[in-house]
């Protein structure tokens, strides 16, 4: 089964740029959308001919923020948002629960813009640690993937000497997302893979793409009792939509 992540920075726009191709070619079993900006009656069906459901949950601001789930599997229950309002006015995650093991597409807040919205990211992260940790006694078999605006370690990001105090590489960002994984998660590309120079997000400023001046950002963590059943982990970073690149899970 291959399930992929991707922050599209805006459906439409993506759709625009060959989206519904790559998705026919690549055709993943579940995709878990981030920065959807747009409403559900905003998207054109694409998906329908290509044997997918969708499900959304967006933010009230309109063009803004919103995740969504395609699958081809019809999951037992969608959960959309996280029990607060807060967070979920933002359109900040769903979760699709099958048979068997849980998605959930997460959109985790940037503090680029400033102070107080890197405030309000520390409150997430607070806040998310304790609910995905709860989540888990019930649902043990649990994927969370989307985009965590934070790289973790150094070799997560082009240059981390001059990004230490850029928002999304601040330490208690890092120590944030330490602390995450050895509560029971794991990073599952670096399950598979521990070389540098893989990336999810680049700047749209000084060629940065070109030049793999990127950082990643972008995770499937999955919970300690899908070890077992991960059997690949990649970045394609040839999928140009978004100044962000899909990542693959692959499970049994």
């Amino acid at each position: 089964m291959k399930i992929i992540s991707y922050n599209v920075n805006g459906i439409r726009a993506a759709l625009k740029k060959g989206f519904d191709n790559w998705l026919k070619e690549e055709n993943p079993d579940i995709v878990c959308i981030q920065e959807l900006k747009a409403m559900a009656d905003q998207i054109e069906p694409f998906y329908k001919d290509l044997g997918y459901e969708l499900y959304t949950e967006t933010a009230e601001k309109k063009g803004y923020s919103g995740v969504a789930i395609l699958t081809k599997i019809k999951p037992k229950h969608i959960e959309y948002g996280c029990g607060n309002p807060l967070y979920d006015s933002e359109g900040r995650v769903i979760r699709a629960d099958f048979e068997d093991f849980s998605v959930m597409s997460v959109y985790m807040p940037s503090g680029t813009s400033g102070d107080i919205r890197q405030d309000f990211k520390y409150d997430w992260l607070d806040f998310f640690y304790q609910y995905a940790n709860g989540l888990t006694k019930d649902i043990p078999n649990l994927i969370i993937s989307g985009d965590y605006n934070i790289a973790h370690t150094a070799i997560d990001i082009h240059n981390p000497v001059s990004n230490k105090k850029s928002s999304g590489f601040l330490p208690e960002e890092r120590e944030w997302l330490s602390k995450f994984i050895e509560s029971g998660f794991i990073d599952s590309f670096r399950r598979f893979n521990t070389d540098p120079h893989h990336y999810s997000w680049w700047s749209y400023r000084a060629n940065s793409r070109a030049n793999n001046k990127g950082w990643r950002i972008d995770y499937h963590m999955t919970t300690s009792p899908m070890q077992s059943r991960l059997t690949s982990a990649s970045i394609l970073p040839s999928a140009h939509h978004s100044d962000h690149c899909p990542i693959v899970l692959e499970i049994d």
